[in-house]
């Protein structure tokens, strides 16, 4: 093989590597939009794991009783409107 023959197979080696790394998936037909209700379900998850991470910390010593009660409060109260929410559009 030729230096210009290896050339040519190594541009055309070069140019499939580029097409096949940044061509654009035909994925975004199969996603189907989000709605309230699977926003709502994601942030009841954050939620549940924020409660969680908070008791963690707080059995660690890392939060002042004070402030770990006021802390939970917020989170469950938050946590039992987002359930309401959850009910409200599941029942619809």
């Amino acid at each position: 093989m030729s230096e210009s023959e290896g050339l040519i197979v190594g541009m055309f080696l070069l140019f499939a590597l580029v097409v096949y790394t940044f061509w654009p998936e035909n994925g975004f037909a199969s996603h189907r939009e989000k709605t309230r209700l699977d926003f709502l379900l994601e942030r009841k998850e954050q939620l549940y794991e924020n409660l969680r991470d908070l008791n963690f910390e707080y059995r660690a010593g890392k939060y002042p009783e004070d402030d770990f009660h006021a802390q939970r409060a917020l989170l469950e109260s938050e946590t039992a409107q987002l359930l309401a929410e959850i009910d409200h559009l599941q029942g619809a």
